[in-house]
């Protein structure tokens, strides 16, 4: 039964495991630093540690509001907006599966419950969309979450699911990343631009084709082919867009949804990364390096404002 007296606990958000998504992407943009740049491993180490801990931490307390507070976790998978950060949750792990693609029974195990999870999440979410009636003015970048996260499954897959299998899950996040992409343009450039709360989101644009980039290379046998090369295109155009918008984030309130920014960054530099890994080509190497600085600085940051508002009490705080 649920307590009557509520407690931060409650109000614990979902959106609290896009942290572990940004660490986890950082994570893989050192791992592949350490063969494309020769960066020392003792980075992607201490951050492997850093995102499993935080991961655990924050795995723990959304199953203890699950326990105590289930019709809050219900709210949330019935709400709109919020629904489409539960695909946080599967995506954190396929990153951890991704991380410790070398620990083969762990990896394969995240990987499994990760898209499972994944496919349960996309098919609900569109699901939700065609039954309930929902505002336009409720679209906004986070929707491609629960559908497009489906493209990260085929970048974990390779060597524990079969081509097939992750062909579907490719199409899918491909078709939707289309079809979303054609809708939130129109709902921002007509109907007026997102709640200040959910700019950060717009960031989310940069992470479809950058992750589509990587997971057709997994299918493709790794060949960096006139698709990727678009794909990645798309991906860096998306990151010049909100490059020219950046002063609109400057008076920003932090929420947590700044998080929003760091995982499409971190899949934009693995992409450019791998890009320079298989063409040589020296503008990949220096956007590349770029990119993974600009990531770094935006972690930190983000982190160092998540820090301050958690001890002035600003999370989990009812809306």
């Amino acid at each position: 039964m649920e307590e009557t007296k509520p407690s931060r606990l409650q109000y614990f958000p979902v959106m609290m495991f896009a942290i572990t998504m940004g660490l986890g992407g950082l994570a893989l943009d050192y791992k592949k630093a350490i063969e494309v740049l020769s960066f020392p491993p003792i980075l992607f180490q201490i951050l492997c540690v850093i995102v499993s801990a935080l991961s655990l931490i924050i795995f723990c307390f959304y199953m203890l509001k699950f326990l105590k507070y289930p019709r809050a976790i219900l709210s949330e998978f019935t709400h709109p907006v919020k629904l489409n950060f539960f695909a946080t949750i599967s995506m954190s792990a396929l990153l951890l599966s991704n991380i410790f693609h070398n620990i083969a029974p762990l990896s394969r195990t995240l990987f499994f419950l990760a898209a499972g999870f994944q496919i349960f999440i996309a098919l609900y979410a569109i699901t939700y969309w065609l039954n309930k009636d929902i505002e336009f003015a409720h679209s906004n970048p986070a929707w491609f979450i629960p559908v497009v996260g489906n493209l990260l499954v085929t970048t974990a897959g390779v060597g524990f699911a079969n081509h097939t299998l992750l062909m579907f899950f490719f199409s899918l996040g491909i078709f939707f990343w289309i079809i979303l992409t054609a809708i939130l343009f129109n709902r921002i450039i007509f109907h007026g631009m997102l709640a200040q709360k959910f700019l950060p989101t717009l960031a989310i644009f940069i992470a479809p084709p950058a992750v589509a980039m990587l997971g057709y290379l997994r299918i493709n046998n790794g060949e960096f082919d006139l698709f990727a090369e678009i794909l990645l295109n798309i991906a860096i155009i998306f990151a010049l867009i909100l490059f020219a918008l950046a002063k609109s984030f400057y008076k920003i309130k932090f929420f947590i949804s700044w998080w929003a920014f760091t995982f499409p960054f971190a899949a934009l530099t693995l992409a450019l990364l791998v890009a320079y890994e298989k063409t040589s080509i020296l503008l990949y190497y220096f956007l590349g390096f770029f990119s993974l600085i600009l990531t770094t600085c935006i972690i930190i940051f983000v982190g160092i404002k998540t820090i301050q508002a958690i001890f002035r009490g600003e999370i989990c705080k009812e809306e």
